[in-house]
């Protein structure tokens, strides 16, 4: 089944609650996944809370990498919504999987605008083409 998108739910459990929160070195994974998935970065924004947790998103010309983390408990939420066929969601979660130190995961794959459902014929040559701007 062809889709304009892919979109990976994540949960990352047991991960080392001293990365959680660490802004700085979220911020530097989420980019680092976004690059192995082959993204390209338009931009991106992260905060760190008090006491703690961290929440950040990246902008790719494809779609949008987000985090939330909860040190405390050792878990992260993760979004991963690429576009197009050049991106790969699976190369980013696997980095993360293993920067975080995640001891378990569950993550669901979505089909976001499947191309039945729009209308658009399966055998259309469509590329997805990221408009920069």
């Amino acid at each position: 089944m062809k889709a304009l998108g892919r979109h990976l739910i994540a949960e990352f459990y047991d991960c080392k609650p001293d990365i959680l929160d660490n802004v700085v070195q979220i911020e530097k994974h989420m980019n680092q996944a976004a690059l192995k998935a082959g993204a390209a970065i338009v931009n991106s924004t992260f905060h760190k809370f008090a006491p703690y947790g961290v929440s950040g998103v990246i902008v790719i010309s494809e779609s949008h990498l987000t985090i939330h983390t909860w040190p405390e408990y050792g878990y992260a939420a993760v979004d991963l919504f690429t576009c197009g066929d050049e991106v790969d969601p699976w190369k980013a979660f696997e980095y993360l999987k293993e920067e975080l130190g995640a001891r378990r995961t569950s993550v669901a794959e979505h089909l976001r605008g499947v191309y039945q459902e729009i209308g658009i014929p399966e055998s259309s040559p469509h590329k997805f083409a990221p408009v920069a701007g």
